[in-house]
């Protein structure tokens, strides 16, 4: 493990010049903007996006300095190998799944924490560590539009999830963690897990959004990350009937008309790429689905040809 005690070595590995962090970290203001998303409920998405200059220094900060720290196990995103399905299969065929989801996650990250957890005194000088946490953090808490905050985030709940997994190892509960969503499954009563990760949450300065808690018995349909996984991780039907649907129109009326008629203004190849993938990553998850593997012969070739023409 690298350990920076003199500014040099830092920026020399960073590859960015000291005055350009100092200068950056001194007039953060200046390098976010403020951006609005909507959200599937009806609410609204705040993200604080960083200008080209201190994106590029949080991405290097990322690739050179925190992509060397530990991850949890029980962590399933925003590392290598990690993904939707790594964070659904431990759960299918599981009596009973209990979804949880921490309020404000990222908006609730404390400064001390991501100085800790990040940037600690064992690898780096203490005005190292101020001025690196200054650079991925903002406004009292993990800006969303940041490419720092996903890894950071894994390094705040490091310690959560070695609690929250030791206590459910002895006890033959499954739990995973996809950046703020808590999964659990095995034979319990949500009266046991709920009240034990609300504490250890309290104490680290989160809470649960209770509107998001689902207790899911094998009676009803258990979704994990967009997958269900009542037997094996697989795409929801109804998610695979529309997909089918959509590339059967573009193949009757080509992806221009059909992208006339729900209004895409995105260019042709952009929105046939954006189909592959989402018909791809449903292969992945049903690689036995012939129609899926015909879909997607069909929109490589479309794409072929629209980025020929």
């Amino acid at each position: 493990m690298i350990v920076y005690r003199e500014r040099a070595s830092l920026v020399r590995d960073l590859g960015v010049k000291a005055e350009t962090l100092y200068a950056v970290s001194n007039s953060l203001e200046r390098h976010y903007r403020r951006v609005l998303l909507p959200k599937k409920d009806g609410g609204v998405r705040e993200l604080w996006v960083p200008d080209g200059v201190l994106k590029d220094i949080q991405r290097r900060i990322t690739r050179v300095l925190l992509v060397h720290m530990p991850v949890s196990p029980w962590a399933t995103a925003y590392r290598c190998g990690g993904g939707t399905y790594r964070n659904a299969a431990p759960h299918a065929g599981q009596p009973a799944v209990l979804k949880l989801d921490i309020r404000h996650f990222f908006d609730s990250v404390r400064y001390c924490d991501v100085k800790d957890t990040a940037f600690p005194a064992e690898i780096y000088a203490e005005p190292l560590r101020v001025l690196l946490t200054m650079l991925c953090y903002f406004r009292q808490g993990l800006p969303q539009g940041a490419p720092s905050s996903p890894a950071i985030s894994n390094l705040v709940l490091a310690d959560f999830d070695r609690e929250i997994g030791g206590w459910c190892a002895p006890r033959h509960v499954r739990y995973t963690r996809y950046c703020d969503d808590l999964t659990f499954s095995g034979s319990f009563a949500p009266e046991e897990v709920i009240p034990f990760v609300e504490s250890a949450l309290r104490r680290r300065g989160f809470f649960l959004n209770g509107g998001k808690t689902r207790f899911l018995p094998a009676s009803r349909r258990q979704t994990v990350t967009g997958l269900v996984v009542n037997q094996r991780p697989s795409v929801p039907a109804e998610e695979l009937r529309l997909l089918r649907q959509e590339v059967y129109y573009c193949r009757r009326f080509g992806p221009a008309d059909h992208m006339a008629r729900l209004g895409i203004t995105e260019s042709r190849e952009r929105y046939l790429a954006r189909l592959l993938g989402r018909v791809s990553y449903a292969l992945q998850m049903t690689p036995d689905k012939a129609a899926l593997r015909e879909a997607r012969e069909w929109l490589l070739e479309a794409l072929r040809c629209s980025c020929s023409g």
